[in-house]
């Protein structure tokens, strides 16, 4: 799958297109983590919106039960803080769509009217083909790299901390 390597205004960009569609129609975000984080804050601090809550979802990863895996909710707000509210939840791509659709249905279980937000949509990997984003920057079949992931991880070498001093 090709890269696709954006910048801090490739991101400022999608930010402009997602905020319009969205002004207004929220009472909470749930920022799904990791990917989510930094979106979710540039909407939050855009938009006002105060209330945030964190959705932490993690799947098997072995591959004889990828299809059939229930998800473990590491993080999830409780029932009470999303019954009765607009709830936006936010994460960085949409790829195959699992993690955001599982958030959803709890969020829906819980009594939230919930709607979803990605920087990404990747349709032709989406394993729900009758659901799409409802909030989207892009669509997208490439693998993108946003520009809080470059040169970072726990394989990075980071710098001894004498060349941050001056």
């Amino acid at each position: 799958m090709e890269k696709e390597f954006l910048t801090w205004q490739d991101v400022d960009m999608l930010a402009d297109v997602l905020l319009p569609q969205i002004a207004g129609q929220f009472d909470v975000l749930l920022i799904i983590t990791r990917g989510g984080i930094i979106p979710g804050g540039i909407l939050a601090e855009a938009l006002d919106i105060r209330d945030v809550l964190i959705a932490a979802v993690e799947f098997p990863r072995s591959p004889d039960i990828v299809e059939l895996a229930w998800p473990t909710f590491l993080q999830f707000p409780s029932d009470a803080l999303l019954r009765g509210r607009r709830v936006l939840i936010v994460d960085d791509v949409w790829d195959s769509g699992r993690t955001i659709n599982t958030v959803r249905g709890r969020v829906e279980a819980a009594g939230g009217q919930a709607a979803t937000c990605v920087l990404h949509y990747k349709p032709a990997r989406s394993r729900f083909p009758d659901r799409t984003p409802d909030f989207y920057g892009a669509v997208t079949d490439r693998w993108i790299v946003y520009p809080w992931e470059v040169d970072r991880g726990p394989n990075f070498a980071t710098p001894a901390p004498e060349l941050f001093l001056s």
